[in-house]
Formats: C-alpha cells, sequence, structure tokens
C-alpha cells in the first residue's frame, strides 16, 4: 500500500434506523439504497479501496452479497453504534486501524452522487490543495432566524428568482478529508476547505418516510430521462377506418 496515492472510500451504515426500519438495506428505485452509492464510487475508479462499517449483520450480508470483493465491509464497535454516536467518532475509530493519504465519508441517505461527481471533486481536491473537502448545492429559498430576521436577502429590494445568487447549502452526500487533518482537527472539516457544487436535486436527503417518496420519483426520472433523450424517432400505427387519426390519452395513460 503506497500511502502517498492511497484513498479510501468510508460507508457508515447504522442497523438501527428509528424513521425508517432497515432504511439503508431498503430498496428503492430497483435496487438497495445503498447500493446506488457504492455503485458510483465503484464506478469512478478514484478509490483504492471502498469500507463498509456496520454493526449489523444483515447489512453486511447484504452488502457483501451484491458487491463481493469491491466493498470491504468492517465490524462497528457496539459503543459506536449507539443514537449519540458522533460520525467523527466512527471515522477516528477507523482512522487508528487504516493506513491511507485521503478518505472520503460517503453517506448513503443521499443516493444521487455519480462517478463524475466523485472524480470532479477529487480534480478539485487535488488541483486547489484542500485538507477538506464538502458538497453542497444552491439553495435559492428566502431565510430567516428564529427572531424573525433575514439571513440572506433584503426585503425591502425582493430579488427576482433567476436574479437572486442564493447560498450554499451543505448535502451531506460526501466529504473528502486528508488523514493528517482528521486527527489534527478531530472532525472531516479543517483547514483548507473547499465545496464541490453538485445539483439541486443532490439537496435531497433520506431521513424521514415522506422523503422517501420523494426521492424515489426523482431516482426514477433519473433513470429513465437518459432513455428518453435517446429516442429519435417514433412509429406509431392507428388503425380503423371511421376515426380522426387522433389518440386520446387520459390522465393514466
Amino acid at each position: 500500500m503506497n500511502k502517498a496515492q492511497h484513498n479510501v472510500a468510508f460507508i457508515p451504515m447504522r442497523g438501527g434506523s428509528k424513521s425508517i426500519p432497515h432504511k439503508n438495506i431498503k430498496s428503492i428505485a430497483g435496487k438497495p439504497l445503498y447500493a446506488w452509492s457504492i455503485q458510483a464510487a465503484i464506478d469512478s475508479k478514484v478509490f483504492d479501496e471502498i469500507f463498509v462499517s456496520t454493526d449489523a449483520p444483515l447489512i453486511r450480508e447484504h452488502v457483501e452479497n451484491t458487491f463481493g470483493s469491491q466493498v470491504t465491509v468492517i465490524d462497528r464497535p457496539s459503543e459506536l453504534a449507539q443514537d449519540t454516536t458522533s460520525t467523527e467518532a466512527v471515522m477516528l475509530d477507523f482512522v487508528h486501524q487504516f493506513d491511507f493519504q485521503t478518505i472520503t465519508l460517503i453517506q448513503v441517505t443521499n443516493p444521487f452522487t455519480t462517478a463524475r461527481d466523485f472524480q470532479h471533486a477529487f480534480e478539485k481536491f487535488k488541483k486547489e490543495n484542500l485538507d477538506s473537502l464538502l458538497t453542497a448545492s444552491t439553495c435559492k429559498r428566502f431565510l430567516w432566524d428564529h427572531q424573525a430576521k433575514p439571513v440572506n436577502y433584503n426585503p425591502l429590494q425582493r430579488p427576482r428568482r433567476q436574479d437572486f445568487e442564493g447560498l450554499l447549502m451543505e448535502n451531506g452526500a460526501f466529504y473528502i478529508t486528508k488523514k493528517t487533518t482528521l486527527l489534527s482537527h478531530q472532525n472531516r472539516l479543517g483547514g483548507n476547505i473547499g465545496i464541490f457544487e453538485m445539483n439541486e436535486v443532490s439537496s435531497f436527503e433520506i431521513d424521514e418516510p415522506h422523503d422517501w417518496t420523494i426521492v424515489e420519483k426523482l431516482l426514477q426520472k433519473e433513470k429513465i430521462t437518459p432513455i428518453l433523450q435517446n429516442i429519435q424517432a417514433i412509429g406509431v400505427d392507428v388503425d380503423g377506418t371511421l376515426t380522426d387519426g387522433g389518440m386520446y390519452y387520459s390522465p393514466e395513460g
């Protein structure tokens, strides 16, 4: 293992999801939730090793059956699998077990990450000599604090949406961190921090049941859009001699 070139992906998947039972292994838009992000990580070819950390035998079984030797599943200690356990605590436990230069924390609750996202983020990370990087998407909402004060705009000069720059909102898709930075700051972010911008769809994460419905519809659309874009012609046969040659559709198709 060459430490100077070694990049690892780290994917924490705890078994005790409260809001959506077995969320990480539940099928969404045709495959398990975890599979979307892991497949993107594999396809990106930027990682020397991909690790999944879990306390759940069922998750281990699922991941190993799906990805085999492409992913290494490691056991998470029970004391680091509590509701109050921070992600940083799990990352720091991992740091002391494995040798690497950079760690990319990937959160499977954001299934919109693509292989190209990983590739472009790493290009930015290296080009700008960053110590850590987070992903974000543009938020063009008008924000207020709990004291009824505007945060990101002047209500007396309300801008049009197309003229409003908005803010960048952390989307939680993934984070890239140098090992030295993680150890010195005890945090995924520190030192020279950069931001990799993703599309607005990536701002959706699955935390609650209603999120699941929205994300599944968006994933289904993402899957079918490239197919529709490749269609160049449609052949239609309208039978009948006493028709006007028209076709009529109900809202259900």
